[in-house]
C-alpha cells in the first residue's frame, strides 16, 4: 500500500562538498611556511610506502639544527610517514625557475619529459634563466629549454 504524500518523513541525502586534496609536498610546504618560513622545500621523494625523504634549503644553508627543527615542525606528517630531512647536497635539485636563476654559471644535468634534438638528457652550464625557460650551454651550443619540458634537474657538483 502506498502512503499519501506528506505522511512520512522525507530524507534527502546530500554528498558532502569535495575538498581539494593537497599533495604531501603541498602539505609539508604549508606547514613549514608558518613554522619555518626561511625553509624552502626543494623536493619530497617517497621511499617505499611509509617514508618520505624531504630535501630542504635556507638562505643560510642547512645545518643539523635546521633539519631537527623541520622534523619537529612536521609532527602531523610524521603521524603517517617516517621522515628523513636532508640538505640538498652538492647535486642540489633545481625544481623552480628561481633555482636556475640563482645558479647561473653553474653546471647542471637536465632530464627532459620528451627528447629535444634527439636527446632526453642534457648537461651544461646554466647561461640564463627566467620564468619561462633556461638557457644551457651544451656540447652542441646554446639550448633553450622551457621549464615545463624539464622532468628533473640537478646541479652536477662539478663546480666545487
Amino acid at each position: 500500500m502506498f502512503r499519501a504524500a506528506g505522511e512520512s518523513p522525507l530524507f534527502l541525502w546530500l554528498e558532502p562538498p569535495q575538498m581539494p586534496t593537497m599533495t604531501v609536498q603541498e602539505e609539508i610546504e604549508t606547514i613549514l611556511a608558518s613554522a619555518q618560513p626561511d625553509v624552502e622545500v626543494l623536493r619530497v621523494d617517497p621511499i617505499g610506502k611509509d617514508t618520505l625523504r624531504i630535501y630542504i634549503d635556507t638562505p643560510a644553508g642547512v645545518t643539523l639544527d635546521v633539519c631537527t627543527q623541520v622534523t619537529h615542525a612536521l609532527a602531523p606528517v610524521r603521524e603517517r610517514f617516517a621522515v628523513e630531512v636532508s640538505s640538498p647536497g652538492i647535486k642540489r635539485p633545481l625544481t623552480r625557475p628561481a633555482h636556475f636563476e640563482r645558479f647561473v654559471g653553474r653546471t647542471a644535468k637536465l632530464t627532459l619529459r620528451a627528447p629535444k634534438s634527439d636527446r632526453i638528457t642534457w648537461r651544461g652550464e646554466i647561461v640564463a634563466s627566467d620564468d619561462a625557460a633556461v638557457t644551457l650551454g651544451t656540447d652542441q651550443g646554446l639550448l633553450v629549454i622551457e621549464h615545463a619540458e624539464i622532468k628533473q634537474a640537478n646541479l652536477t657538483g662539478d663546480d666545487f
